[in-house]
């Protein structure tokens, strides 16, 4: 490990824990739960965030994120070469791609350790990277343009009262235009057949009306990654902006995720790119105590 790196005094390594656990002693480490994309407590998406030294055993984190049960848990270790690594996990699985579990992490390594922006995270889905800016946090995600279907999966086939006005894909979820934001807030999702897609999930989207804040909305759905509905989904923006960005006529779009607790995203395209501006705040400060032989 790079002494010169920004670590903080509670940050352990492996070698640290199993010494722990030699000496038949507890073994603790801070974790962050964070509120990303809002300005309040309560609002937007909950991740957790933990800072190691070194990975911890794939079932342990797993095990972890299981015991937080929120929709992510991001680990986070850093590089040589002073970027990060970033992995993200569900309560079911290891997932490639999550945003809001993004902005958490750069939040909290900007704000309790002595990182400082730009950071760039290396990731299933390539390299992310976030910036400070006056309105928050700006997120830097690869674009991932909608790839249209003619018909709907079988298993979801019958979820919807109304035919969606247009159905697209990207490599890990099912896109439905609902045609309206009402028919996104009133969608009762079906998720005994969402599930039945596995591990692809399912995003509801919509217009606006004219007088609306947002131009676009949309709800998130992946029961087998053990997400019932997802609160606020940084991802789904790299496959929904540019879809939007194409039937608006325009590259910056405000959009929200009207989940329970609702988040906003300033969203804009490149040509390669999406970027997402957002804010985050810290919600709660927390040791996780693991056990002798847990590692």
């Amino acid at each position: 490990m790079d002494p010169q790196l920004p670590l903080t005094a509670w940050q352990m390594s492996v070698r640290e824990i199993k010494r722990s656990a030699v000496l038949n002693e507890s073994v603790s480490m801070h974790m962050y739960q964070v509120d990303a994309f809002t300005d309040r407590l309560f609002a937007g998406n909950p991740a957790a965030v933990l800072v190691l030294d070194e990975w911890l055993p794939d079932d342990l984190m797993l095990a972890i994120t299981q015991e937080n049960n929120l929709a992510e848990t991001a680990f986070v270790k850093a590089r040589s070469d002073g970027a990060w690594d970033l992995r993200w996990f569900a309560p079911a699985h290891e997932v490639n791609f999550c945003g809001h579990a993004t902005l958490a992490t750069a939040h909290v390594l900007l704000t309790e350790t002595n990182a400082e922006a730009p950071l760039v995270f290396h990731t299933r889905v390539g390299e992310l990277r976030v910036t400070q800016g006056p309105h928050g946090y700006r997120l830097d995600i690869p674009r991932l343009p909608p790839e249209p279907l003619e018909t709907l999966p079988a298993e979801i086939a019958r979820v919807f009262d109304n035919p969606p006005v247009g159905i697209f894909r990207n490599f890990e979820n099912i896109f439905a235009d609902l045609g309206s934001a009402d028919a996104v807030r009133s969608f009762a999702p079906d998720l005994a057949s969402i599930a039945r897609l596995g591990s692809v999930g399912l995003v509801v989207t919509g217009q606006e009306a004219d007088n609306g804040r947002a131009h676009f909305v949309s709800r998130y759905f992946a029961p087998r990654a053990g997400i019932p509905e997802d609160p606020v989904t940084g991802s789904i923006h790299a496959t929904l902006v540019p879809y939007w960005v194409e039937r608006l006529g325009r590259e910056r779009l405000m959009a929200y995720q009207a989940s329970a607790r609702g988040g906003w995203l300033d969203c804009e395209l490149t040509e390669d790119r999406v970027f997402l501006v957002g804010n985050a705040v810290t919600f709660m400060k927390a040791t996780v105590s693991l056990p002798n032989g847990a590692v």
